[in-house]
């Protein structure tokens, strides 16, 4: 494929090497229902540089893939609105756009890998067709070299017998290998970015360690940026350079990947990785934060975490917490590190 130069709006190729590729700013995001208004991400503040993995984890309702959705400019508006923020591709404000450059960065900057392949897919298309699509729409290409093309897409993600498959439809496949596809639709054009919105749920063990492995040195060669969503603390710990822990529609926590796996700084955060299965404590309960993530509807006052807290205090049902900057015993503050827990120094050193 042909590498593109990346180079930022002033068309200096030296700092687009060291300025964020995307960065969300304050974002708040709401879903108008008949019960009331959802807050489903309430001021998500990160950033992802090239050649960079950012993690964003948390449970099922924690605000993740919306703000992927918002990002990717597919939300669906209404029921949902954009009430705060901003969304910055290369120093330009995306929510600022007209729908029509919003569509050139979508796909040809900015692309998405969705958790499930089979219903992203069309499944009256074979799958040639659809990865097609992307250099037929964007680039103007014939159907033939756009067929070629799919062909050397399926070949690059290891899909077997590519051009005998490539005529194949969707139902044909395995997870796996339609999980392939959509990377490689994601890859098509050369994107700046990938957001993978939970590309391993749904598939095994071993495949999923495939998927990654795919994305990671796709990555490295490309030198993307890759925001990977996910609420599996095991699969991002050895491709992911940043971790940003998200609960209730906000940001809890962020670290480097290493330093938050070997001491968190949030309680949040902590009871999620004492949920992993370990294989020295084969026989013994498994670990479990007590409770249910809160209704977006009635967000708790105060800390949203505080009911399923084991160290919450009365501060913790009034104040919300900042995220605060974490430091060392000296004092010294730990770069990439954040928590919003008025105890942090407690959980830290726990």
């Amino acid at each position: 494929m042909t590498t593109i130069e990346k180079t930022n709006p002033a068309g200096n190729p030296a700092a687009a090497d060291t300025a964020p590729l995307l960065e969300v700013r304050d974002l708040h995001v709401e879903f108008v229902t008949r019960e009331g208004v959802a807050q489903a991400v309430n001021g998500v503040n990160y950033s992802v540089s090239a050649g960079e993995t950012l993690a964003v984890l948390g449970e099922s309702g924690s605000g993740k893939s919306v703000t992927a959705q918002t990002i990717m400019g597919i939300l669906d508006m209404p029921p949902g609105r954009i009430a705060k923020g901003e969304i910055l591709y290369r120093g330009e404000d995306m929510l600022k756009m007209s729908t029509e450059q919003r569509r050139r960065i979508r796909g040809q900057k900015i692309a998405m890998i969705f958790q499930d392949a089979l219903s992203s897919l069309n499944p009256v298309l074979t799958v040639g067709y659809q990865l097609g699509e992307m250099f037929r729409v964007h680039q103007g290409m014939s159907k033939k070299d756009a067929r070629a093309k799919a062909v050397e897409l399926m070949d690059r993600v290891r899909i077997p017998a590519a051009k005998e498959r490539v005529d194949q439809y969707p139902h044909q496949f395995s997870g796996g290998m339609r999980q392939r596809i959509m990377i490689a639709m994601a890859l098509a054009l050369e994107p700046d970015l990938i957001i993978a919105d939970e590309p391993t749920t749904a598939l095994d063990v071993t495949v999923q360690a495939q998927v990654m492995d795919l994305l990671a040195e796709l990555q490295r060669e490309y030198r993307m940026g890759l925001i990977l969503i996910t609420h599996d603390l095991g699969v991002v710990a050895d491709v992911a350079d940043k971790i940003a822990v998200m609960y209730a529609g906000r940001i809890v926590e962020t670290a480097p990947v290493h330093e938050l796996y070997k001491n968190p700084a949030h309680p949040y955060t902590k009871g999620l990785l004492q949920s992993i299965p370990r294989l020295d404590q084969k026989g013994q309960e498994l670990y479990a934060i007590k409770g249910l993530p809160p209704n977006l509807l009635r967000i708790p006052s105060g800390c949203a975490f505080n009911p399923r807290c084991e160290m919450a205090q009365d501060v913790c049902r009034t104040d919300v917490p900042a995220l605060h900057r974490v430091t060392d015993a000296d004092g010294a503050e730990l770069v990439g590190r954040g928590s919003a827990c008025h105890f942090w120094k407690e959980t830290l050193r726990g």
